[in-house]
């Protein structure tokens, strides 16, 4: 098949994700797709190439039956993108403790477990290996107007684990690194004016799930690429426009 590697995808049933499967499936990787109803989403079907897990990302039991599915399935596991994430956007002193509860459970636990199943089995091959982990641009350049603060605690979280865990496994040859994502056309935008999306970044473009697809496609197969936060975002991190 290919390059015969193996990624996981989480978060694939659409959206960005998905468009993240199509781009491993077009490269000729083997790929263990999952979210918590991915089998009945209509999105995939599993084939020789694909195996579908339905699974909450925030319990240790999908983590392990990922993984499982992964070895039983293709022998190996080289890479992880991590895109499953939620977005809780309100004012600060509206967020409730469920609001904190699920973004921890989803964005957190949910990178945490299924990660450190991954890093051992890719200690185990001595090959090394590649995660890659969706964030926001948000976590280190806020915008006025946008309220998702307590959200940005677990996205600013997963951008300093990013590069503490690139650090821990360079020896190993595990390349750990983000994508962070400004604005992107997905369900997130819909029935928001297209003025007010593309006003949103200097450049007046809405990226696109693909191109944020092609951003984790290139960090994976990067040879020294490690510890690093990609910013996709049409330049909205360099200031005032």
């Amino acid at each position: 098949m290919g390059s015969a590697k193996t990624v996981i995808v989480t978060g694939a049933s659409q959206g960005i994700g998905a468009d993240v499967v199509r781009a491993f499936m077009e490269r000729g990787y083997n790929i263990v797709a999952t979210s918590r109803k991915i089998s009945s989403a209509g999105t995939f079907t599993n084939s020789d190439q694909l195996q579908l897990v339905d699974g909450d990302i925030g319990q240790l039991d999908t983590a392990r039956r990922i993984v499982g599915t992964a070895l039983d399935r293709f022998g190996r596991i080289d890479a992880l993108a991590n895109v499953a994430g939620i977005m809780i956007a309100k004012a600060f002193t509206d967020y409730t403790q469920e609001d904190f509860r699920r973004l921890v459970s989803t964005n957190l636990e949910g990178f945490i477990y299924l990660t450190q199943l991954s890093v051992l089995q890719m200690l185990k091959q001595k090959s090394g290996g590649s995660i890659v982990t969706i964030t926001a641009s948000l976590a280190d350049h806020p915008m006025a107007g946008h309220g998702a603060s307590v959200d940005m605690i677990t996205k600013g979280g997963l951008n300093s684990i990013t590069r503490s865990l690139a650090m821990e496994y360079a020896k190993q040859g595990i390349r750990v690194n983000a994508v962070a994502p400004g604005t992107v056309r997905t369900s997130l935008s819909k029935g928001t004016p297209e003025d007010v999306l593309r006003s949103e970044s200097p450049m007046g473009i809405v990226t696109e799930p693909k191109e944020i697809a092609r951003a984790v496609l290139f960090l994976t197969e990067s040879q020294t690429i490690t510890g690093e936060v990609l910013l996709v975002n049409g330049g909205a991190h360099l200031g005032r426009w």
